[in-house]
Order: structure tokens, then C-alpha cells, then sequence
């Protein structure tokens, strides 16, 4: 994966999908254009799991086939596992589908991009915070 690459987080997403004019949005977008999105199984069930339209359903697919997808190893298991026990033994509890993007982009070199602030926490994560 080359370093220039970026994991949307699913919020951004959603800004992105809802045609929200918000920095978060357009990072998106012109990553978009630049072709350096990556995407993960844990955001994509994010995404769908919120969608009652199946037209809204068919779009999001379609916006996933051309994204480079990054894949849960055995390995990334076991590393995601310890973050998130590292992150809470110094006080810092972080939902699990966040710790998952974490572990991916740190094991593929790409910089997350969210709105989330509790990403800041995890060492040697590159993140791209973009506030509303």
C-alpha cells in the first residue's frame, strides 16, 4: 500500500455520501480524485448498516468496487487486540470498529481521515483531523 493513501473513517463517509460541504467531505473528495482512498470491511458494514434505501445501497457498493480494500489477517487480529489493550491500560477506551481502522492503517501506512479526535492517542498513527 503506498504511504499516501488514506482510510476514511465512516464519518466522513457519510459527510461524503450526504453531499455535506463540510472539510471532511471535501478531503474525501479530492483523495478521491488523487486515487488515494483505501477502504476496510468494518466501514463498509458501517456505511450499510445505516442505509434503508436500496438505491442509496447500490451507490455505496459501486463507490467501494474501484478503493483499494485492506483485509483482517490472523496477524492484524493479534495486533488490533493489543492496541486496544495498550490504549486502555493508559486510560483511553476506543470502540472496537475504530481500533480495527487503527490497526489497518497502521499496518498498511495510510493516515485516517475523521473527525474523531480519539484517534490522536494511538502512537505512529497518522491521522488527517478535518473539523466540522
Amino acid at each position: 500500500m503506498p504511504p499516501n493513501k488514506i482510510l476514511p473513517d465512516t464519518c466522513a463517509w457519510i459527510d461524503f455520501f450526504r453531499g455535506r460541504q463540510t472539510p471532511l467531505a471535501e478531503a474525501l473528495g479530492e483523495s478521491l480524485m488523487r486515487a488515494e482512498v483505501a477502504t476496510c470491511g468494518v466501514v463498509i458494514y458501517e456505511l450499510l448498516q445505516g442505509i434503508r434505501d436500496p438505491r442509496e445501497e447500490e451507490l455505496v457498493q459501486n463507490a467501494f468496487q474501484a478503493l483499494s480494500h485492506l483485509e483482517m489477517t490472523r496477524e492484524l487480529w493479534i495486533s488490533a487486540g493489543r492496541l486496544s489493550a495498550r490504549l486502555r491500560g493508559s486510560g483511553h477506551i476506543l470502540p472496537f470498529s475504530d481500533i480495527i481502522i487503527a490497526a489497518l492503517a497502521l499496518e498498511n501506512g495510510c493516515a485516517v481521515l475523521t473527525i474523531d479526535r480519539h484517534f490522536d492517542v494511538i502512537p505512529g498513527l497518522k491521522v488527517v483531523n478535518k473539523p466540522l
